[in-house]
Order: C-alpha cells, then structure tokens, then sequence
C-alpha cells in the first residue's frame, strides 16, 4: 500500500468519486493539483508524486501546490514523498479508484498509461492533460496519450488544433475544455505590500540560445536602471541541483550584467506571490501572462526575436499584449483584447466540459463498458520494447536488469537515428519556423479595441472589462500622459 504521508484523502467523504492524481515535475504537479482542486466536490480526492529524474523538489512542490481547495490545502506545507513507479501503480490497483489524471512529462504518461491498462484489471478511466499553453498542436503530446481516455486543454482554439491533429493521424480525438486553474478571471491580490515588482517569468528554454537570454537580462537591467523605484524580478522555477519540466541550459542569474542594478533580483516562490505585489508582468511566453490577464495585470509578451513556433508565442497574436524590449524599457504594457479572449483561455466556466465528460466515462466503467484506445505507437519489440520505453522515461529510477539490457540494445540505435536526422536537417533544413515579424505597444497605440485600464480596479477581471477601450499601459515614475495610468499613486511604485 502506498504510505500515508504521500496520499491525501478528503477527510470524512466516502461518497461521490474517488480521484487519484499523479504528478512529477513542477509544471505538472502545478497543472494538476490545481485542476483536481476543481473538480466536483463530491470527488474524494488524492495526490501521488512519482519519482523521476525531473520530479520537482520539496520546494517546488510548495509553491506548485500553493492556494488548493480545502482537499488539498494541506500539500502546501507537507508535499507527498515522490514513490516509484511501481508503487504508484500498485496503489491504483490495490485502492481501485474511479479514475487517475496523469499529470507527468510525456515519456512518463505513456509508461504509466501502459502499465494501468497491463496490470490494474478493472482499471480506472485514465485523464491527462497538458499545463499551460498547448497551442500551437503538437503531435508529440498526443503521441504519449493516446491511450488516455480523456484529455484535457485549456482553450477552444487548442481543442480545435487537437481534434484536427489526432484525426490527421489517425488517432480519434479525445479533448475536453477546462478553464486553466490558475487563470481564472475575477482573481483579488491579496495586497499586503504596495504593488512595486515588475516580474519576469522566465523560461528553460524560451528562448533557447545563450545570446538570446543574455540579451533579455541586459534589458531587464536596463529596466532597473530606468525605473530605480520598481524591484525587477526575475521570477525563476527552480534553484541550482532542481529539475524543471524543460531542461535549462542557460540560467537566468548565470546571465545578468556585471553592472546589475541592486533593484533586480533572482527569486523563485509561487508565481501567485509574486503576482500580489506586481505592477506588471513580462515573459516571452510564460502561461504566467494568462494568471496576470486574468487579476487584470498589465502584462508584456516580449516579441523581439519574432513570432515563431518554438517560441510558443503566436498564440498571442492580436491579443494586446504583444511587445518589445522598447516597451518594457519605457515601462509600456498592454492589457488583453476582448475580441482575442473567448478563444483563448478566458471562455465563459459554462464552456468547460471536462469533468462532465470524465463523470459519463466513470459511469461506462461502472457498467463495464469503458473502451480501451489503442495506442498511437506503432512499434513493436514486447518486453524489452517496454523495458526500453521504461529506462527513457525513469532513467536512473528504473534499477531493473531488463532495464540495464534494453539500455545497451537501444542506446546505439538511438545515436545513429539522432545521427541520420541531424545529416538529414543538414542536406534538407527544415522550414523556417518564424510565422511573424516581431511587434510593439507602440505600433498598436492608435487601436481603441481594448479595455481602459484607468476604469479597471485590482479585484475586476478583463471579462468584467471587456466593453471598455483603452491604448497601452505606461507604467512608470516618469510624469504620466493623459493616456496612462499610473497605478501606484505617488510617484514610482515603490
């Protein structure tokens, strides 16, 4: 049986449903505690954290399971000791419940999935998901989930990208709409200090080069130096020795100017936290920009080096908040466009059908009537093809031999397909992959399609503001236009 100190259960219910989840890294464990602290109250909720190579840190996983419901409230202050896979898949079979969301990295998911279906003989119905942005589709994500009964996304735009990608390769679309847990709109800060941050959420691996990031952190600096009165923030989601989700090669601290002004800082923490004291917030793609949009921040999608693909930053075209280092050193943001929200991310909550369609899939296992998807994995080899599945996805957490055997057969075949791919990306580079060119709140100053921010208080979310009109936020100490707000009365925040 798994330990008591890694299951949280809902003290006193015993009716309604019973939903295990399974994360591991911080993203995850983020995504999907905060999605199961949504789910109906007559849900008898646990968590299990799985260890892999990338499962976040005790740390980590007390800001990721910061602000959950009362079912959960608790993993705040005591997160749950990470469990082995076998583990983990020995307490769904032994605890039968109704269904487990898989909230884990790829690799992982499949493995998982796989053993579930293998192993557990009444099996629970199998959620996953992707945390944050998903948008544009991407093939790998459903590859690993195909055999997920159900899959949850966070927009109309990405169920519709999802449906066409899984049908285009002959896997039957299994989507379903949440609104993002985080993001809800109608969010009050807790103010306890007087909004004087400017946050960067930074990324892993957006943007990739090493150029590129130290050329971010030049401009944070310059923010700093321009704006004396703000603590600029370089919100990181993990400290030296932790894991993330992506790999980064490149931090931030490892990066910044030796002339930083001491006003610009390195923390980690709840991007909530952060959120309560900020005056804006600036990323290049972090689903962070949607918590801030939805509390009715101003915010920055930094576009500089274009609109592109492995930026994950064309979801945001036309969504008012597009910028560049210009804007952010000039203390200019922007503030989402009605017309770009109910497609992405903000829909109405009478949209989200994922926990209905989760209850009707609960019922055909009721009715021993749930169907098993196949998967979108074509390749065959049986046990040592598992085996090797196993050792990528766990690395040094799988101690098996088969494990230890399928790692000397598949490593040198692995190498000469990398190998073939990186001569073949050399003779035939693939398409350029930039679909934008980059764009400011300055070339946008003349649009009146947003909501004034001057007319939105702390406590009202961008739907409650939704008729309103309004040009770029100018957040600065500097003296303001007749178009701008300043949103520390005063002077500078500060």
């Amino acid at each position: 049986m798994t330990p008591a100190s890694s299951v949280v259960r809902r003290s006193g219910d015993t009716a309604g449903r019973h939903v295990v989840g399974i994360v591991d890294t911080d993203s995850f464990a983020k995504w999907g505690s905060h999605l199961l602290a949504a789910a109906p109250e007559n849900w008898s909720l646990e968590l299990l954290v799985v260890d892999t190579p990338r499962t976040a840190s005790p740390a980590q996983l007390r800001s990721a399971f910061r602000g959950l419901d009362g079912r959960l409230a608790h993993l705040a202050s005591a997160p749950p000791a990470p469990l082995e896979v076998d583990a983990v898949v020995d307490h769904v079979r032994l605890s039968e419940p109704d269904a487990v969301l898989v909230s884990v990295i790829g690799p992982v998911a499949e493995l998982l999935v796989d053993e579930v279906h293998r192993t557990v003989p009444r099996r629970p119905v199998l959620l996953t998901g992707l945390p944050g942005i998903s948008f544009p589709a991407k093939w790998k994500g459903v590859f690993s989930r195909a055999r997920a009964d159900l899959f949850v996304l966070h927009s109309h735009r990405e169920v519709r990208e999802y449906d066409a990608l899984a049908t285009e390769n002959g896997v039957e679309p299994h989507f379903a709409l949440a609104t993002l847990p985080f993001a809800r709109p109608g969010v009050v800060a807790r103010r306890t200090v007087a909004p004087d941050s400017v946050v960067f959420a930074a990324q892993p691996s957006v943007p990739a080069t090493r150029d590129e990031r130290a050329q971010v952190a030049e401009w944070l600096a310059e923010t700093a130096r321009r704006h004396p009165g703000w603590r600029v923030v370089v919100k990181t989601r993990a400290v030296a020795g932790e894991q993330q989700t992506h790999r980064e090669a490149f931090p931030y601290a490892d990066l910044l100017p030796p002339d930083t002004p001491t006003n610009l800082v390195v923390e980690t923490g709840a991007m909530a936290a952060h959120l309560d004291r900020s005056v804006a917030l600036v990323t290049i793609s972090s689903t962070a920009v949607l918590e801030a949009a939805a509390r009715g921040i101003p915010a920055l999608t930094l576009t500089d080096f274009g609109v592109s693909r492995p930026l994950i930053n064309e979801v945001f075209v036309d969504s008012g908040l597009e910028g560049d280092a210009g804007d952010l050193v000039d203390g200019r943001f922007g503030t989402v466009r009605p017309a770009w929200m109910t497609d992405n991310y903000f829909h109405p909550a009478t949209d989200d059908d994922w926990a209905i369609r989760a209850e009707a899939l609960m019922q055909r296992r009721d009715a021993g009537t749930l169907p098993d998807r196949p998967s979108a994995r074509r390749s065959r080899g049986g046990a040592l093809r598992r085996a090797w599945e196993r050792k990528n996805a766990l690395g040094s957490a799988d101690r098996s031999a088969i494990g230890t055997a399928a790692l000397v057969v598949g490593a040198p075949i692995r190498s000469a397909k990398r190998a073939a791919r990186r001569v073949l990306r050399a003779v035939r580079p693939p398409e350029p992959t930039v679909v934008g060119a980059p764009r400011s709140q300055r070339t946008q100053a003349d649009e009146t399609t947003r909501p004034r921010m001057s007319e939105v208080t702390p406590a009202e979310s961008p739907a409650a503001s939704a008729s309103r009109a309004e040009p770029p936020v100018r957040v600065s100490g500097d003296r303001l236009g007749d178009r701008d707000q300043q949103l520390v009365p005063g002077g500078d925040p500060g």
